[in-house]
């Protein structure tokens, strides 16, 4: 399972790479790709997965209500962080990763600093940008449902003990009371 935007930066290309080699090299016939959401490279994929006859593995929903995209999302077995290594989402936290973990899903990603600090033992990582490492990630988990259930379970106690907003909140206003304080100066 995906939800996010698909732009340049979020690596849906080397998803549909990854989507490539399980299908092609390593055979695999047991996967399916939910996709929900939309952006500016949604028919650039959608084009790339026909160019390379893997329409069957995958399920596009575009810009999706909140029921669909818990629906695809609940009943994905694997989730997904395609985003490519860049400085910027080497340093973003990436929603699609709370969502994942809130829901109890394993996660696959690229080994990026805030994603690994994001989801700790949450998720399996790949090179970066190395869609067949990403595939035999992808695998592993599948392969795996009892490191599934408990990478589900690690992140969902990440997101309800330090990763909550209830623990965010201190440290959210102590940073706006040292602003405000240096700015009344």
């Amino acid at each position: 399972g995906y939800v996010g935007v698909i732009g340049q930066q979020e690596g849906l290309d080397l998803l549909v790479q990854s989507a490539a080699h399980l299908t092609g090299v390593m055979g695999r016939t047991d996967v399916h790709f939910g996709i929900v959401g939309g952006g500016p490279a949604l028919n650039e994929v959608q084009a790339d997965v026909r160019a390379k006859g893997l329409e069957r593995f995958f399920t596009f929903t575009g810009r999706a209500s909140n029921d669909l995209l818990l629906d695809m999302l609940n009943t994905a077995d694997v989730c997904v962080n395609p985003d490519r290594a860049t400085p910027m989402n080497d340093l973003s936290t990436m929603n699609k990763i709370m969502e994942y973990m809130t829901l109890m899903k394993p996660v696959v990603q690229y080994d990026l600093k805030e994603g690994r600090a994001s989801a700790a033992d949450a998720s399996l990582y790949a090179r970066q940008n190395d869609p067949v490492d990403f595939a035999e990630k992808i695998a592993i988990l599948l392969d795996d449902p009892a490191a599934r259930a408990r990478m589900g379970k690690i992140g969902r106690a990440r997101i309800e003990g330090g990763l909550s907003w209830a623990h965010s909140i201190p440290n959210l206003l102590a940073a706006y009371e040292r602003l405000f304080t240096k700015i009344g100066k």
